[in-house]
């Protein structure tokens, strides 16, 4: 098992196998390509051709190479074309029977030394390596689609495999220019046992009705930074295959957050498996085809929808990062913002971090000194909340607690004028709750703006069961004219993000505490295989521990779910005052400014 390996088979030639064979040749392997289908291994040879001559037009090899990598991979219909392999990497459907069968098959034909290899992401290795005549010598190798593009790679090791099979893989995985990351055997491994976990809750958000599909997506790209939307990564992995895999994560974790979202077995019964056949949760141009196309879930331009009222002049309270970032975008777009504090002196403050703000857009080109002077003039800052006597729409922005803000709720009920828009930007308390303490519930509504307002173009705009039409569709006409992206969500614990967000944020600390894998390989696996612009734990940090800890706990009250019980691990370390970045200390430690 210490030998090179230099001559690998590949058996299955779907999209992750030619994938992989491609990696596998442009790095100098000589790669036998396996497949039943003749097509399917016509199509694999076809896509490598079609790959090194995009490569060739842009100058990254050569015609020579091009040849060279083309001469390296041959493609055959039977496992004995897999004699002479050093390592075997089988990718075909993901049940237990097709691929015990091709391990038995193998078993027969390859050199006792050769390793096998699963590129399975959902079953158990071990089942499968105990079925094997040397279990020793079988692992896991999970690639991440597309394989030529993605970084991260899986060793996946069962009890029953030899550390010389794993140091061969991984130091081939850093041959192939990914990024290997050591696992153990269980449903998902790192990855995938977090990603899938988040994709099954935002099916479960979308079949309860709660968000359009087009708003849970748009709110986790627009929110977190993330490359696709979770239905659309649904939709591209394939909804029965995510099904395949959350059934196995729910058999080994018995946790409710991974059993399967029942629209994902009524998609699948129906043949509606997302790019593959043209349908999912949305459709598209044909099968297999990446272009979404308008379907009876579309929305439409709703003509004669109700019209909003008419917004001239914004308050925002407080005196915070948020409060003065909020503060910045009215002004920018033109609003007359009164910017209150409990004193006339934070509210001076304030107004002194909008100044440097802007100050630094200035110095970067992207503002005028006119503009940042015209924004500046716009904004008065206030000592209280008297001064919002004559505003249209005021919007609260001070400490997530449920008390103080439903007094300053109350304060706004007397001071603000009939027909004034109420608006907090809670991310987690009920928004009914303050709308209850004013004489006029109707007027309030929730517009939870992301840190930092100027540069984050979401903001959910949370309706309670009591919020008026003209004041829902106001604040909605309000986002789009300060440039935001609004999202629709009821009042309910964490809105679309936070209750997506931090659910997978409190399963990666589990994985931790349970030494399934290292702060250091979750994250980079986060962001090698997942798109994630930050690992859980650098965000865990950056937002605090200790907030991270309080929206865990709404939520946890809120559905009472088990699997949302804040983890002990994030618990302990808020106890101990290790609050992340802010502290110095989190789950990794800081320099102190």
């Amino acid at each position: 098992m210490d030998t090179p390996l230099t001559t690998i088979a590949v058996v299955g030639l779907g999209t992750m196998g030619t994938g992989i064979a491609e990696v596998l040749a442009r790095a100098g392997r000589e790669v036998i390509g396996i497949d039943i289908s003749e097509a399917a291994a016509r199509q694999a040879v076809a896509s490598l051709e079609a790959s090194t001559a995009r490569s060739v037009r842009r100058e990254r090899i050569t015609e020579q190479e091009r040849r060279d990598i083309l001469t390296r991979f041959r493609t055959f219909s039977d496992l004995q074309a897999a004699a002479d392999a050093e390592l075997v990497i089988e990718v075909v459907p993901e049940t237990y029977e097709i691929k015990q069968q091709v391990f038995r098959e193998l078993d027969a034909v390859v050199s006792p030394a050769a390793i096998l290899a699963t590129g399975t992401n959902a079953l158990s290795v071990t089942r499968l390596a105990a079925e094997s005549q040397h279990p020793e010598r079988v692992l896991g190798l999970h690639f991440f689609n597309p394989a030529p593009v993605m970084k991260l790679v899986e060793v996946v090791s069962s009890v029953l495999t030899a550390p010389p099979a794993v140091e061969s893989v991984t130091r081939l995985a850093r041959e192939l220019g990914k990024e290997p990351v050591a696992v153990g055997d269980r449903p998902g491994f790192v990855a995938d046992g977090l990603l899938f976990g988040y994709l099954n809750q935002a099916a479960a958000m979308y079949e309860a009705n709660y968000a359009s599909r087009e708003d849970i997506d748009a709110a986790m790209k627009l929110g977190c930074g993330l490359p696709m939307g979770p239905l659309a990564l649904l939709d591209l992995i394939g909804i029965d295959t995510a099904r395949t895999v959350l059934e196995a994560m729910y058999s080994a974790s018995h946790d409710r957050l991974h059993a399967p979202a029942p629209v994902l077995g009524q998609l699948s019964e129906a043949g509606l498996t997302g790019r593959k056949a043209g349908r999912g949760f949305y459709t598209y141009d044909s099968p297999g085809g990446q272009d979404v196309v308008p379907d009876a879930l579309t929305p439409t331009d709703t003509a004669g929808a109700v019209a909003g009222r008419e917004v001239s002049s914004v308050g925002v309270a407080g005196s915070g990062t948020m409060a003065s970032g909020i503060a910045e975008v009215f002004a920018k777009a033109g609003y007359a913002v009164v910017l209150a504090a409990r004193s006339q002196e934070k509210a001076d403050t304030a107004k002194a971090r909008i100044a440097k703000s802007l100050g630094r857009s200035v110095s970067k080109g992207r503002l005028t000194e006119e503009a940042r002077d015209e924004t500046l003039a716009r904004i008065t800052p206030a000592g209280s909340l008297d001064s919002f006597a004559g505003v249209d729409l005021a919007v609260e922005a001070v400490a997530e607690d449920l008390e103080v803000k439903r007094q300053l709720f109350q304060t706004l009920d007397k001071v603000c004028k009939p027909g004034a828009v109420l608006a907090t930007t809670t991310s987690s308390l009920p928004v009914v709750a303050v709308a209850r303490v004013t004489s006029r519930p109707e007027d309030v509504v929730g517009m939870h703006f992301f840190n930092p307002a100027p540069a984050m173009k979401l903001v959910e705009v949370v309706r309670t069961v009591l919020t008026a039409d003209d004041v829902h569709a106001t604040v909605r006409e309000v986002c789009v004219k300060v440039r935001k992206h609004p999202v629709d969500c009821g009042d309910r614990a964490g809105f679309i993000v936070n209750a997506l967000l931090f659910p997978y944020l409190n399963n990666a600390i589990k994985m931790v505490e349970e030494h399934y894998a290292t702060l250091d390989d979750i994250d980079a696996a986060m962001k090698l295989g997942g798109g994630y612009p930050m690992g859980p734990f650098e965000l865990l940090d950056v937002v605090g521990l200790d907030v991270s800890l309080a929206i865990e706990k709404v939520l946890h009250g809120e559905f009472r779910d088990p699997g949302l019980a804040p983890a002990p691990l994030l618990e302990h370390l808020v106890a101990a005052g290790c609050l992340g970045r802010k502290t110095g200390r989190g789950f990794r430690e800081y320099a102190r400014r």
